[in-house]
């Protein structure tokens, strides 16, 4: 098989074996995790609440890029906490763990959601921002992949797995999964 299939089908395989459970640790269907998602964010556009995104690296730019896919086509206000000015504040004059965690304080209200796309799933500063999204009462979906036993993998009201052996099948899977959650959205709305 050609290199260029055979990673193809590793990020179908991924996507395919891709597990969603709830805060509880019950199993869902994906297409139901994907309903309940959809209902979460149709209670907050509804309600004019915020949905926050949150990741680091290759998922920081996808948290980027969803906020704004968010706000511009899904019609909802969305922020992605990576300005550099605040990171970097956050983290040397408080701690990196807190980068996220400090903002999502200061800014998120009860009826906001939080998103966190991490590859490993236990990044500190994504554990942290969902201790913080917890203590305000907000509802949290966290996107995250390599080991099945990763922390955050089971801190969110919905969670998406996604097994992969590599960070590029990783993160290729979350981008897809997180336009897939978009535009069943959109769908849904229109």
């Amino acid at each position: 098989m050609l290199y260029f299939d055979n990673y193809v089908l590793k990020v179908a395989t991924a996507l395919k074996n891709m597990s969603v459970t709830t805060h509880e640790g019950q199993s869902l269907e994906k297409d139901e995790g994907l309903v309940q998602w959809c209902q979460i964010t149709r209670r907050l556009k509804d309600e004019n609440h915020v949905m926050y995104f949150v990741g680091n690296g290759a998922s920081a730019m996808m948290a980027g890029h969803m906020a704004a896919d968010a706000s511009k086509n899904g019609q909802f206000r969305s922020q992605a906490f990576n300005d550099v000015a605040l990171m970097t504040a956050v983290s040397n004059d408080i701690a990196y763990e807190q980068c996220f965690a400090v903002p999502l304080k200061r800014f998120a209200n009860v009826g906001d959601v939080l998103v966190t796309i991490s590859s490993s799933g236990n990044s500190p500063n994504i554990i942290r921002a969902i201790e913080a999204a917890r203590e305000l009462g907000l509802a949290v979906i966290t996107v995250s992949g390599m080991k099945p036993d990763n922390r955050s993998r089971q801190m969110g009201d919905v969670n998406f797995y996604v097994p992969g052996e590599t960070y590029g099948i990783v993160e290729s899977s979350h981008q897809a999964l997180l336009h897939c959650w978009l535009d069943r959205l959109m769908e849904e709305c229109e």
